[in-house]
């Protein structure tokens, strides 16, 4: 373990890690199976150490996870435009697509900030978001919010767990991904219980 320990603590503190946090967190943004959540908080678990530094961890995170939420825009509006534009008028597809359309119209700054905080619905928010051709004006403003909050929580996160357990930078780690792994946990719940009482609503409306 010691020297899992060490190798880990020679790449965080190496120069490029900026560019490695980068490059990490803007794949994340449209392929969800690389861990950048878990890269932040442990280089902010080291940063609580002297090195890496914070800020640039947390301007490196947040700038790489805004650049790869526009390749997602960018994919879903190249390709998924395409294809909802030649669903028959009268499909549930083209409804479905309408309806986002106008959900993501209404409330499209909230819809990103949230997804941001849950595991692959961020990739799912950004191609819907690109394929009904969001405002890139807008995508970008609410993007820049939901990036910059999100980088800050995960380097703030490894920070004060390496700050707790300063003599043992594994538990830092395993506490810093703990409680990020619980506030995805709460936000889903509390997504899952909005569409519950909107349902149980809509059936009461209907009767």
């Amino acid at each position: 373990m010691e020297s899992v320990l060490d190798l880990l603590h020679h790449t965080v503190t190496s120069p490029w890690v900026y560019l490695v946090i980068f490059a990490v967190t803007a794949v994340d943004a449209f392929f969800p199976a690389v861990p950048g959540e878990t890269v932040v908080i442990t280089a902010g678990v080291f940063a609580a150490g002297g090195e890496p530094a914070l800020v640039p961890v947390i301007v490196a995170a947040a700038l790489g996870a805004l650049a790869g939420d526009h390749v997602s825009y960018a994919i879903g509006r190249g390709g998924g435009a395409h294809r909802l534009a030649r669903l028959p008028a009268d499909s549930r597809r083209r409804a479905g697509s309408e309806w986002a359309r106008r959900a993501v119209d209404r409330r499209g700054g909230s819809i990103l900030t949230t997804s941001r905080y849950v595991p692959g619905g961020r990739t799912a928010v950004t191609l819907t978001m690109g394929a009904v051709r969001y405002p890139l004006a807008r995508f970008l403003f609410f993007d820049a919010v939901a990036a910059g909050t999100w980088g800050l929580y995960c380097g703030l996160l490894g920070y004060f767990g390496g700050l707790a357990f300063e003599r043992d930078p594994v538990k830092g780690l395993l506490v810093g991904v703990g409680l990020s792994l619980a506030v995805t946990g709460l936000v889903e719940l509390a997504r899952w219980l909005r569409r519950r009482a909107h349902s149980r609503a809509r059936s009461t409306t209907h009767r």
